[in-house]
């Protein structure tokens, strides 16, 4: 299993489980964007989620580390595209980040309009420098444009990853609760943001982005 959605009172809650770390390699990819399609179609917006303890550790460095260098230039695109998808995606989309948020895992908060965490003993950032690589442009640019300028040299330079609680000062997180309250508060955001005038969520969310994704686009095209 990788991911799965499950659409309520117009509110679609998607959820990556891979009964690992849910990492982001191609059938996760897949089954991430095909949630989306079905989402975009008889939604009014989004939850992201992960199982207990675990929102995304990542790319599947086991398998990145196995394959082609055009295998991995691919997956990185996937993963890009999939982040710019949710940054401009035409509704609300909050995320209920249920544990350890790593690398693509951050990525994908800081794609997301709203950002809840579970408090406890997480990890939440983008860690390349520590594992020696350089951020692609669409995680940088997020970066850029999601998280606190005064904690960027930490967080892209240094690599460092943080509490939930600290999180939330660095900007990956707007809000850090107990674990058993993340889907709740998550899913009261969705009940608030998915009455809004559609067409102005979508198009005041592409006004204000659209310097970020003019920066992405061009690095995602596979």
């Amino acid at each position: 299993m990788s991911a799965t959605i499950k659409i309520e009172n117009e509110i679609a809650v998607i959820t990556m489980d891979d009964g690992k770390a849910n990492a982001i390699n191609p059938t996760m990819l897949a089954s991430l964007n095909a949630a989306l399609d079905q989402a975009e179609k008889t939604a009014k917006a989004v939850i992201i989620t992960g199982r207990s303890e675990r929102f995304s550790a990542g790319f599947d460095l086991k398998l990145m580390g196995n394959s082609s260098p055009e295998d991995v230039t691919k997956l990185v695109k996937g993963g890009g595209a999939l982040a710019l998808r949710l940054f401009t995606f035409p509704m609300p989309v909050i995320a209920a980040c249920t544990g350890h948020g790593i690398a693509m895992g951050c990525f994908i908060l800081l794609s997301c309009d709203k950002r809840y965490g579970a408090t406890g003993p997480y990890k939440i950032g983008a860690n390349e420098t520590q594992i020696g690589m350089v951020l692609p442009v669409f995680a940088l640019e997020l970066c850029k444009a999601r998280l606190n300028p005064l904690y960027m040299t930490e967080s892209v330079v240094m690599g460092t990853l943080f509490s939930p609680e600290e999180a939330v000062t660095v900007g990956y997180l707007d809000k850090a609760v107990a674990p058993d309250q993340v889907m709740a508060e998550a899913m009261a955001e969705a009940e608030r943001l998915k009455a809004l005038p559609a067409k102005a969520v979508a198009g005041n969310k592409r006004i204000l982005r659209q310097p970020t994704v003019d920066a992405i686009a061009p690095s995602v095209v596979i």
